[in-house]
This record gives C-alpha cells, structure tokens and sequence, in this order.
C-alpha cells in the first residue's frame, strides 16, 4: 500500500505587530472584500499564488489557499508590499504559524468501510449521511476521510513531517484491521 498525498491547501496565521486601517486598505485595493458589520475582518484575495487573506485591525493576518510554505511567505510578503503603500508600517519579518493542512489521496485498496468502523478506534461512519469515513488519529493530531476506493483526504497536520506520520499510521493500523 503506498500513498500518493498531495497538499491542497495550507492555513496558516501571522502577527503584523501592527494596526491596520481596514477601510484605508479597502478604498486602495480593488481585490478586497468589507463587511464590518458580519465579519470584522477584510478579504483580500491574491492572483499568483492564488490564495485568500484574512486581514484584521490588530495587524493579524490568516492566509488560506496556498499549496507551499513558500506559497504562503510569497502571499505575505505581497500583503505587507500593499500595506506599506497605504502607510502601514511593518517592521520585522512576521512568524508565520501554520495552523491546518489539507491533503488529498490515495491509497491504491479497495477499503471495507463497515469493517474499519467496527475494527477502529475514533472512527464516525453514517454511509446514509455521508460515504466516507472519518478516522481521528491523536499522534500525530489529523483526521482522515476515508472512502471505499481507497481516496482520501487527511487534515489537522501543521508541517509534512505530521501528515508523513500520520500516513504512515493510517496504513499500519489499517493494514491491521485488514489482516484479521
């Protein structure tokens, strides 16, 4: 059984140690989306690397739609590259903590999901509801959808050294259960 994961998407969170005046942002850049009154932050969106940013007032940022760290340092340094032209003052290179990654594949078995529910540990399968599977591993922290032919989608790693791990547990325990 060998995997074949791809990163689909990374969510990851800055600090500008900086305010940020939303609505000067707002009436500078037209790929920008406002609503105070649902939403406290600003949408801006990025063309290349195709990406999202949350932008709050505190100078805290949420990136989502990048596939690479280096995609989301690039996306980043775009934003401050907008800020500094309204003004905005931002001094250091911000930290850049990725919260959640999301990848998707497969593992090239047909998969009983019945048998898994009943076999594992923290799974949730309602096939009336849903087709897949839902696998939770604890360490390293991820969770896995799981469907009959053998595709999947894991998340709740922060870096490709987890989601290796997380991979590698998943074939063990299902092999596992597989065997018996």
């Amino acid at each position: 059984m060998k995997s074949n994961l791809k990163i689909q998407n990374i969510v990851a969170t800055t600090s500008l140690n900086t305010n940020v005046p939303l609505v000067k942002l707002v009436r500078s850049q037209t790929n920008t989306e406002y609503n105070p009154e649902q939403f406290p932050g600003l949408v801006l969106r990025i063309k290349k690397p195709k990406s999202a940013v949350l932008v709050f007032g505190s100078g805290n940022l949420v990136c989502t739609g990048t596939k690479s760290i280096k995609q989301v340092e690039e996306v980043i340094k775009q934003v401050i590259k907008q800020l500094r032209k309204i003004g905005v003052k931002v001094k250091e290179k911000p930290k850049i903590n990725v919260q959640n990654i999301v990848a998707s594949g497969s593992i090239n078995i047909v998969m009983n999901l019945n048998e898994l529910a009943l076999k594992l540990e923290n799974t949730e399968y309602e096939p009336e509801q849903f087709p897949g599977l839902v696998y939770k591993l604890e360490e390293p922290n991820a969770t896995f959808l799981l469907f009959s032919n053998g595709k999947l989608v894991c998340t709740g790693t922060k870096n490709r050294k987890q989601l290796d791990e997380a991979m590698k547990k998943l074939m063990k325990n299902t092999r596992e259960v597989m065997k018996k």
